[in-house]
Protein backbone atom coordinates (compact mmCIF):
# COMPACT_ATOMS: atom_id res chain seq x y z
CA UNK A 1 0.00 0.00 0.00
CA UNK A 2 1.43 3.71 -0.94
CA UNK A 3 1.54 6.12 1.40
CA UNK A 4 2.37 9.64 2.04
CA UNK A 5 4.84 10.08 4.83
CA UNK A 6 3.64 13.19 7.50
CA UNK A 7 7.06 12.52 9.43
CA UNK A 8 10.19 11.14 9.18
CA UNK A 9 9.78 7.08 9.38
CA UNK A 10 12.74 6.16 10.48
CA UNK A 11 14.43 3.06 7.62
CA UNK A 12 11.59 4.38 4.78
CA UNK A 13 11.96 8.03 4.52
CA UNK A 14 11.43 11.49 5.53
CA UNK A 15 8.41 14.03 5.31
CA UNK A 16 6.56 14.40 2.23
CA UNK A 17 7.80 10.73 0.97
CA UNK A 18 5.87 8.34 -0.67
CA UNK A 19 6.70 4.59 0.39
CA UNK A 20 5.56 1.66 -0.39
CA UNK A 21 4.64 -0.38 3.41
CA UNK A 22 2.13 -3.15 4.42
CA UNK A 23 -1.26 -2.35 4.56
CA UNK A 24 -1.80 -3.64 8.05
CA UNK A 25 1.09 -1.25 9.03
CA UNK A 26 -0.52 1.25 7.67
CA UNK A 27 -3.78 0.74 8.83
CA UNK A 28 -3.02 0.13 12.53
CA UNK A 29 -0.07 2.16 13.17
CA UNK A 30 0.71 4.80 11.08
CA UNK A 31 -2.81 6.30 10.34
CA UNK A 32 -3.87 6.16 13.97
CA UNK A 33 -0.59 7.80 15.00
CA UNK A 34 -0.90 10.43 12.44
CA UNK A 35 2.29 9.65 10.61
CA UNK A 36 1.15 8.86 6.87
CA UNK A 37 -1.62 8.78 4.96
CA UNK A 38 -2.79 7.22 2.45
CA UNK A 39 -1.34 8.41 -1.63
CA UNK A 40 -5.01 8.96 -2.85
CA UNK A 41 -5.26 11.69 -5.90
CA UNK A 42 -6.22 14.13 -3.60
CA UNK A 43 -3.56 13.50 -1.30
CA UNK A 44 -1.04 13.36 -4.05
CA UNK A 45 -2.06 16.94 -5.08
CA UNK A 46 -1.72 18.23 -1.67
CA UNK A 47 1.77 17.01 -1.29
CA UNK A 48 2.85 18.91 -4.24
CA UNK A 49 1.22 22.30 -3.23
CA UNK A 50 3.32 21.44 0.02
CA UNK A 51 6.45 20.66 -1.57
CA UNK A 52 7.74 24.06 -0.77
CA UNK A 53 7.38 23.98 2.55
CA UNK A 54 8.77 21.14 3.47
CA UNK A 55 11.76 21.38 1.64
CA UNK A 56 12.39 24.73 3.42
CA UNK A 57 11.55 22.15 7.01
CA UNK A 58 13.98 19.68 5.49
CA UNK A 59 16.84 22.41 4.79
CA UNK A 60 16.34 23.46 8.68
CA UNK A 61 16.10 19.87 10.30
CA UNK A 62 19.82 18.99 8.33
CA UNK A 63 21.71 22.42 9.48
CA UNK A 64 19.91 21.40 12.79
CA UNK A 65 21.50 18.05 12.64
CA UNK A 66 25.03 18.89 11.39
CA UNK A 67 25.00 21.58 14.06
CA UNK A 68 24.14 18.87 16.73
CA UNK A 69 26.56 16.70 14.79
CA UNK A 70 29.68 19.42 15.34
CA UNK A 71 28.99 20.03 19.20
CA UNK A 72 29.32 16.65 19.95
CA UNK A 73 31.33 14.43 17.67
CA UNK A 74 34.52 13.04 19.48
CA UNK A 75 33.25 14.33 22.77
CA UNK A 76 33.53 12.21 26.23
CA UNK A 77 30.68 12.18 28.83
CA UNK A 78 31.46 10.71 32.20
CA UNK A 79 29.00 8.62 33.98
CA UNK A 80 29.74 7.79 37.47
CA UNK A 81 28.08 3.83 38.48
CA UNK A 82 29.20 1.47 41.23
CA UNK A 83 31.99 -1.02 39.81
CA UNK A 84 32.55 -4.62 41.31
CA UNK A 85 35.39 -7.37 40.44
CA UNK A 86 36.69 -7.02 36.68
CA UNK A 87 35.29 -4.03 36.03
CA UNK A 88 31.46 -4.86 35.92
CA UNK A 89 29.06 -2.56 36.77
CA UNK A 90 26.16 -3.51 39.44
CA UNK A 91 23.42 -3.08 36.50
CA UNK A 92 24.22 -1.17 33.67
CA UNK A 93 24.34 2.45 32.08
CA UNK A 94 20.99 2.98 30.26
CA UNK A 95 20.57 5.15 27.11
CA UNK A 96 18.16 7.15 29.45
CA UNK A 97 21.49 7.91 31.90
CA UNK A 98 23.24 8.76 28.87
CA UNK A 99 20.83 11.28 27.11
CA UNK A 100 20.86 12.68 30.60
CA UNK A 101 24.43 12.89 31.21
CA UNK A 102 24.89 14.33 27.27
CA UNK A 103 22.26 16.92 28.16
CA UNK A 104 24.24 17.89 31.67
CA UNK A 105 27.00 18.07 30.35
CA UNK A 106 27.54 18.99 27.33
CA UNK A 107 24.20 21.09 27.35
CA UNK A 108 22.89 19.39 24.40
CA UNK A 109 19.10 17.41 24.28
CA UNK A 110 18.82 14.46 22.23
CA UNK A 111 16.53 11.86 21.88
CA UNK A 112 16.93 8.38 23.81
CA UNK A 113 15.37 6.66 21.08
CA UNK A 114 18.26 8.20 18.95
CA UNK A 115 20.91 6.56 20.21
CA UNK A 116 22.08 3.50 18.52
CA UNK A 117 20.81 0.31 19.94
CA UNK A 118 23.46 -2.10 21.80
CA UNK A 119 24.59 1.34 23.88
CA UNK A 120 23.47 -0.60 27.08
CA UNK A 121 26.66 -0.29 29.55
CA UNK A 122 27.82 -3.29 31.48
CA UNK A 123 31.51 -3.13 31.65
CA UNK A 124 33.69 0.23 33.19
CA UNK A 125 35.46 1.86 30.71
CA UNK A 126 35.85 4.33 28.32
CA UNK A 127 33.02 3.64 25.33
CA UNK A 128 32.09 4.67 21.95
CA UNK A 129 28.06 4.93 21.23
CA UNK A 130 27.05 6.04 18.03
CA UNK A 131 23.70 8.89 17.49
CA UNK A 132 21.89 8.98 15.47
CA UNK A 133 20.79 12.73 14.77
CA UNK A 134 18.75 12.99 11.42
CA UNK A 135 18.54 10.45 8.91
CA UNK A 136 22.14 9.40 8.18
CA UNK A 137 23.93 12.01 10.08
CA UNK A 138 25.41 10.50 12.88
CA UNK A 139 27.65 11.61 15.80
CA UNK A 140 30.01 9.44 18.02
CA UNK A 141 30.39 10.45 21.34
CA UNK A 142 32.89 8.35 24.12
CA UNK A 143 31.12 7.55 27.24
CA UNK A 144 33.68 6.87 29.96
CA UNK A 145 32.71 4.74 32.69
CA UNK A 146 33.90 4.40 36.32
CA UNK A 147 33.52 4.13 39.99
CA UNK A 148 34.77 8.04 41.04
CA UNK A 149 34.13 10.47 38.52
CA UNK A 150 36.41 12.88 40.08
CA UNK A 151 39.32 10.12 39.53
CA UNK A 152 38.43 9.56 35.97
CA UNK A 153 38.51 13.44 35.05
CA UNK A 154 42.01 13.47 36.87
CA UNK A 155 43.01 10.06 34.90
CA UNK A 156 41.96 11.51 31.80
CA UNK A 157 43.46 15.07 32.09
CA UNK A 158 46.87 13.31 33.04
CA UNK A 159 46.34 11.03 29.86
CA UNK A 160 46.25 14.52 27.85
CA UNK A 161 48.81 16.57 29.83
CA UNK A 162 51.00 13.39 29.10
CA UNK A 163 49.61 13.64 25.48
CA UNK A 164 50.57 17.09 25.06
CA UNK A 165 53.79 17.02 26.45
CA UNK A 166 55.31 14.16 23.94
CA UNK A 167 53.59 16.31 21.11
CA UNK A 168 55.72 19.19 22.07
CA UNK A 169 59.02 16.95 22.80
CA UNK A 170 58.30 15.94 19.69
CA UNK A 171 57.92 19.32 17.79
CA UNK A 172 60.91 20.37 19.67
CA UNK A 173 62.85 17.64 18.25
CA UNK A 174 62.08 18.30 14.84
CA UNK A 175 63.10 21.93 15.25
CA UNK A 176 66.78 20.81 16.65
CA UNK A 177 67.33 18.35 13.51
CA UNK A 178 66.17 21.18 11.35
CA UNK A 179 68.77 23.49 13.08
CA UNK A 180 71.26 20.77 13.10
CA UNK A 181 70.68 20.20 8.89
CA UNK A 182 70.89 23.79 8.52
Amino acid sequence: MKVILLGELRGKGGEGDVVDVAQGYAENCLFPSKIAVPATPGNIKQLEERRHNIEKREEKRLADAHATKELLNGKQVLIEAKVGENNQLFGSITTAQIVAAVKEQLNVEIDRKRIARGATIKVAGSHKVEINLYRDINAEIFVVVGANVKEIEKSLSDDKEDSETVEADAQADVATEENAAE
